[in-house]
């Protein structure tokens, strides 16, 4: 009998709140890993000690995707919470895209209210060779390294990373996200129940964007009713997000 997506994914890999110093740095190192070196979003040169940090982080919480075996990090993500010393300090989707539809904003609190950000995912931890070992890498010679189950997973990490959202929101009474998001991707997002709403046009910001918002309990609702797996994945079946 086929495991579901969540057994699966909970037998090999875990989520992990970075919560110290230690773990922030491996927050900060996979991110470098990702937007410096793989996509090319930010410069190299700016983070000369191989992390990749900016003055958000200062108010935000993160986690981390581990897999269990290996004990490496293999994706992360963020949110940014709203500043406790300046509640109007503007996030970056307000600072670098246009918002132009306020009527779908107006029912937000901003003490509720986070942007979901650095929602990375490593593409060499599935490339790179003969570094089983390390942070970075794992064989391209996948089927030998990991079960079927576990491979059935890794098309489902950026559903995971949705669940990693879904837990610092409920740690952190956070009821609405801002998102900066590809076209794509939104379709993407909206086919499994995921509908984002657009609130200004797009921008060029690391290519064209469009800037989003999402009650979470909408997310989670649309969720439910197109695929009742994903939304176990998503709360862990219920133990992240109360119904």
């Amino acid at each position: 009998m086929t495991k579901s997506i969540i057994d699966t994914f909970n037998e090999y890999f875990d989520i992990v709140p970075a919560i110290s110093d230690e773990l922030k740095n491996e927050v900060y190192k996979l991110r470098y890993q990702v937007y410096c070196l793989e996509t090319g979003f930010e410069d190299p040169a700016l983070h000369p000690d191989g992390m990749e940090y900016d003055e958000f982080d200062s108010h935000s919480v993160h986690y981390l995707i581990r897999h269990r075996k290996l004990g490496v990090y293999m994706a992360t993500t963020r949110l940014i919470l709203p500043c406790p010393e300046n509640i109007e300090k503007l996030y970056p989707i307000e600072i670098y895209t246009k918002i132009d539809d306020f009527g779908a904003l107006k029912h937000i609190s901003r003490n509720c209210l986070a942007e979901a950000s650095r929602f990375c995912v490593s593409k060499e931890f599935r490339r790179r060779k003969h570094e089983i070992n390390t942070v970075s890498g794992i064989s391209e010679e996948v089927e030998k390294v990991f079960a079927q189950d576990e491979r059935r997973i890794f098309p489902h990490l950026t559903l995971a990373l949705f669940t990693c959202l879904i837990k610092m929101s409920r740690e952190n009474n956070v009821l609405d996200w801002y998102a900066v998001m590809e076209p794509a991707l939104i379709r993407v997002f909206s086919s499994i129940g995921m509908n984002f709403i657009g609130i200004g046009p797009l921008t060029d910001y690391h290519g064209m964007r469009r800037p989003c918002t999402i009650r979470v309990d909408d997310l989670l609702n649309g969720v439910a009713r197109k695929n009742t797996e994903y939304w176990d994945v998503l709360t862990n079946k219920g133990q992240f997000w109360a119904i």
